[in-house]
């Protein structure tokens, strides 16, 4: 049996407007970390899909490729429409969605497992006010 590290990280996006200014959030609990970035326009679900993405990279960089290999990642996030198209339930109907889509599936690759779950907004609060204070510090701009 391999002994694989286990990383949860918390995702999420949002926009204002749909499409508007958007960001993501990443709370990673074990790794004491947490992101935000401003993403410019995008929609709710680019948003959304850009956070895993930004986690995946980012669980990768902070743990090696070597240790990458045998970690399994769970990514939590609110959109329960993302995590049923990560996960083969939903068919994407969004074209803009696909490269994003297309580059979780190569990213998943450099991990020993990685699990996408839905878990309510309220379980969500620390990468959902990331996203929110991100937004906020950007509010001139837009």
């Amino acid at each position: 049996m391999i002994n694989r590290q286990k990383i949860i990280a918390y995702c999420d996006g949002g926009s204002r407007g749909n499409p508007g200014p958007s960001a993501i959030g990443v709370y990673i609990p074990q790794l004491k970390k947490e992101y935000s970035k401003f993403l410019g326009q995008a929609t709710n679900n680019e948003a959304e899909y850009q956070a895993a993405i930004f986690a995946l990279k980012k669980i990768k960089h902070l743990i090696g490729g070597e240790k990458a290999e045998k970690a399994e990642i769970e990514i939590k996030m609110d959109s329960e429409l993302v995590v049923n198209q990560l996960n083969g339930k939903y068919k994407i109907k969004e074209k803009s969605l696909t490269p994003f889509f297309i580059e979780i599936w190569n990213l998943k690759q450099d991990f020993g497992n990685v699990k996408f779950f839905y878990i309510p907004r309220e379980e969500n609060k620390e990468a959902d006010r990331m996203v929110n204070k991100e937004l906020d510090s950007q509010r001139g701009l837009f």
